[in-house]
């Protein structure tokens, strides 16, 4: 069955970077667009970015220009690079396959991602 799997969260210091990955299996990663959700604590899910199957890129516009999401079909893998980050950037990040406009069909567990001094 389908499966993401989310690595790379952490702690970090404001300012500092982090690159989460997530390795996908069970259906044919090349062919689906592929995002990432975040989820701060106590509020809802927010939408990040995605990339579809021609390379192209979407952000959420606060975040372009600090963050970068890329894929590699032949290894079923999604990054999202993550560079000066800033204590808003605190939540529970997760990896989606896209099934339409901001709507995900599978998800993976979440990684945590705390930014703090």
């Amino acid at each position: 069955q389908e499966q993401l799997v989310e690595s790379g969260g952490g702690l970090v210091q404001p300012g500092g970077s982090l690159r989460l990955s997530c390795a996908a299996s069970g259906f044919t990663f090349s062919s689906w667009t592929m995002g990432w959700v975040r989820q701060a604590p106590g509020k809802g899910l927010e939408w990040v970015s995605d990339i579809l199957v021609n390379g192209m890129t979407y952000y959420l516009p606060q975040l372009k220009g600090r963050f970068t999401i890329s894929r590699v079909n032949a290894e079923n893998t999604l990054s999202l690079q993550m560079n000066s980050l800033k204590p808003e950037d605190t939540g529970v990040y997760y990896c989606v396959k896209v099934a339409g406009f901001r709507r995900f069909d599978y998800w993976g567990q979440g990684t945590q991602v705390t930014v703090s001094s």
